[in-house]
């Protein structure tokens, strides 16, 4: 009686089944796999910075791409939940399905503390609030002798002490120094004197020799004081560190380099 099988026979089977297992390998890989899964395929990213968290949900599932919010930050110029960077940028060849990475503006400003900007000036108070991203408001002159200093502070209207919490992104108001103070008292009388002897008196009394300005031809000797502004009226008042005009009989003095 024959055998069922020879050798040949088995390894003939074998050969076949080797065959039928490589062609389902190569079919998968390479013909069913890509096909289900877009293998080698990819799109461009879109720009999705500036659109709103939600509109561009929808348009990113219509690309077949997705999104993950991996940062948030604050930025009060900016709409709540607007997009504010993306990674990969637009343009960038990625696969379908592909996850865009994202910063989103809060919708809520985070709580900083108020620097102080008490006894600064104007310009270094404007430098201190951009840095910690506040915004300078109304700047109202108010009566002091510290020209252009800082003398409160205001969120909203109520007086804000340094190290107080305010939103980030708030309006600070700010009240400075006037360079004039507050003291008023009459306005001194310096017409008929010599000029030299009347500025000594007006600065003695703190206040500051505006324009000086020459009249020829009024009889009186020169360097006498003819007129000033403001006029030492009855009533007439003046604060510390304002300016005092003076109209000087002759000409003006030419001034000599030795």
């Amino acid at each position: 009686m024959l055998k069922a099988n020879s050798f040949a026979d088995v390894l003939k089977h074998l050969a076949i089944m080797a065959a039928i297992v490589g062609v389902m390998v190569i079919g998968f890989f390479y013909f069913y796999l890509p096909s289900t899964t877009n293998h080698g395929e990819s799109v461009p990213v879109p720009k999705i910075t500036g659109m709103l968290l939600p509109d561009a949900e929808a348009y990113l599932d219509e690309q077949n791409l997705q999104f993950f919010v991996n940062d948030s930050s604050y930025n009060s110029d900016r709409k709540p939940f607007e997009i504010l960077t993306q990674d990969p940028a637009p343009g960038a060849q990625v696969k379908e399905g592909r996850k865009i990475y994202i910063s989103v503006n809060m919708k809520n400003p985070p709580m900083i503390k108020m620097p102080k900007l008490i006894d600064g000036s104007v310009k270094n108070a404007e430098l201190i609030l951009k840095s910690y991203d506040l915004k300078v408001g109304k700047i109202t002159p108010v009566p002091d002798l510290q020209k252009n200093a800082v003398l409160k502070q205001f969120v909203n209207g109520k007086e804000v002490a340094p190290g107080e919490s305010i939103a980030k992104g708030s309006v600070v108001d700010l009240h400075v120094g006037d360079g004039l103070g507050n003291t008023e008292f009459e306005v001194p009388e310096v017409i008929g004197m010599p000029v030299d002897e009347a500025s000594v008196l007006l600065v003695g009394q703190g206040l500051q020799i505006g324009n000086i300005l020459y009249v020829q031809g009024s009889g009186e000797p020169d360097g006498t004081v003819l007129k000033q502004r403001p006029f030492a009226e009855v009533g007439a008042k003046i604060r510390v560190g304002e300016l005092v005009d003076l109209w000087v009989a002759g000409t003006e003095p030419v001034e000599t380099i030795e």
